[in-house]
């Protein structure tokens, strides 16, 4: 067991943690921060992507000693109040069916509109591959990520 120093939201943690926990585990059972879904807990749906460093990880697989001093960033501290172009942006297309991916697929097009602001129909497929949706709705994500680029300019 290792102690950990956390920057979780913008807010510091500290836990006695094995080096190998999954930041997952980290995150929901000992932070009690459980908006980060448990998927299939081998990085292949995408349900627990959060941020370190602004880049989307999966959190399911990233052990809690490979954060070092990076902040991390879950979709409780993607905004304040909701209100993350994103997350304003999946409101009014109405893309959640189930809702259990959601959180993942929100964080993951934050990232990628932080590396590209302005992605066409196919760049916003390639970056949200590997984000599984099992209600299919594929096409409302991908017009909820494009009017979140119109919203972040």
């Amino acid at each position: 067991m290792a102690l950990y120093k956390l920057n979780i939201n913008g807010k510091s943690y500290e836990a006695d943690l094995e080096p190998d926990t999954p930041l997952l585990w980290v995150l929901r059972d000992h932070l009690g921060l459980t908006g980060t879904k448990y998927g299939c807990g081998i990085a292949q749906c995408g349900a627990c992507t959060v941020h370190l460093k602004d880049q989307a990880v999966r959190s399911c697989v990233f052990p809690v000693a490979g954060i070092g001093n990076s902040p991390v960033t879950t979709i409780e501290g993607l905004s304040e109040n909701g209100d993350h172009p994103v997350q304003q942006a999946w409101d009014e297309v109405d893309v959640a069916q189930c809702g259990y991916c959601q959180a993942g697929q929100i964080m993951t097009a934050a990232a990628l509109l932080r590396r590209n602001p302005n992605p066409s129909a196919e760049e916003i497929d390639a970056g949200m591959t590997g984000n599984i949706c099992r209600c299919g709705t594929y096409h409302r994500i991908r017009e909820a990520v494009t009017l979140a680029a119109t919203k972040l300019k």
